[in-house]
């Protein structure tokens, strides 16, 4: 009877301090999915110091027969097993792709510049920057990381270079903004990077590309996913694939929806078939009527 009641006594106190499985549990889960307001761009550029999600477009997968299609975005990822067991992110933290497009705390970064003194200044090609993540935590910020395989150390499916967070600032946490085509890339090396548009994003010092692998498929705490990795992909003409290709998705100035991939695009009009159209008539009709 003495030990029930001690039994009692410290599931209440556990209960009322949140210690419990199921509370830590719960509060690391309502962080993670915690809604965030992404920052919106006035001249349609980013910033340091501008909230933003990385997202892997949507497109054709001709490789393999099955992957995860639509818009991908990079988040983090909790081990299973740790994540029924605590309230906040275990470091080293893993990543993955996602099939969602709304900005929560799992898929929200910040955009730093390497010495953390340049907020609110334009982020250039070729610009070393980190990229920080709160996760929805208050008073903490992890680091989108990756360094040379190993060994022991290499992403969980393919075996390539790992990607992860920590929070230890070094030469490892900088990356940089690449332009898409490699025949016109030197050329915007120092120009503005634009919000919203399909860029490259290569580690500088192992100088790998940030790389979703929508083929490979990760069991995570959310469900399936895809794997991130940090791989150089090139195609028969030397040009990184669309598993390389990314973008800096920022807020939408509008309040029907959070992001800019969400705005309906204007419907494109070919004026020259339009013109087509309206002049075979008059080619068609017989002189001889008129």
């Amino acid at each position: 009877m003495e030990y029930s009641r001690e039994i009692m006594k410290d599931f209440l106190e556990k209960r009322d301090k949140g210690q419990l499985l199921i509370q830590r549990n719960r509060i690391l889960k309502e962080n993670l999915l915690r809604p965030m307001q992404l920052s919106v761009t006035e001249d349609g550029y980013v910033h340091c110091g501008d909230k933003v999600m990385l997202v892997n477009p949507s497109y054709p997968e001709t490789e393999v027969d099955r992957c995860l299609g639509g818009d991908l975005s990079l988040c983090v990822t909790p081990d299973e097993t740790t994540a029924h067991l605590s309230d906040e992110l275990e470091v080293p933290c893993g990543l993955s792709a996602a099939q969602t497009r709304i900005p929560v705390g799992r898929n929200t970064f910040i955009i730093l510049s390497a010495d953390r003194n340049a907020m609110g200044q334009v982020l250039r090609y070729g610009q070393n920057f980190c990229l920080a993540i709160t996760g929805g935590f208050e008073g903490r910020m992890l680091y989108l990381s990756s360094d040379h395989r190993t060994l022991l150390k290499s992403s969980k499916r393919s075996w390539l270079q790992e990607v992860y967070l920590t929070d230890e600032t070094s030469y490892l946490n900088c990356w940089q903004v690449a332009f898409l085509d490699p025949q016109l890339r030197l050329e915007y090396e120092g120009l503005p990077v634009p919000a919203n548009a399909k860029v490259l994003i290569n580690h500088c010092h192992t100088n790998r590309g940030l790389a979703a692998h929508r083929h490979l498929f990760l069991r995570t705490y959310f469900g399936k996913e895809a794997e991130v990795a940090a791989r150089t992909d090139l195609d028969s003409h030397g040009v990184e694939r669309p598993r390389s290709h990314w973008m800096l998705v920022t807020g939408n100035p509008r309040k029907d929806s959070s992001t800019v991939l969400d705005v309906p695009k204007p419907p494109v009009e070919d004026t020259r078939a339009l013109e087509q159209d309206t002049r075979a008539p008059e080619q068609g009709a017989d002189p001889g009527s008129q």
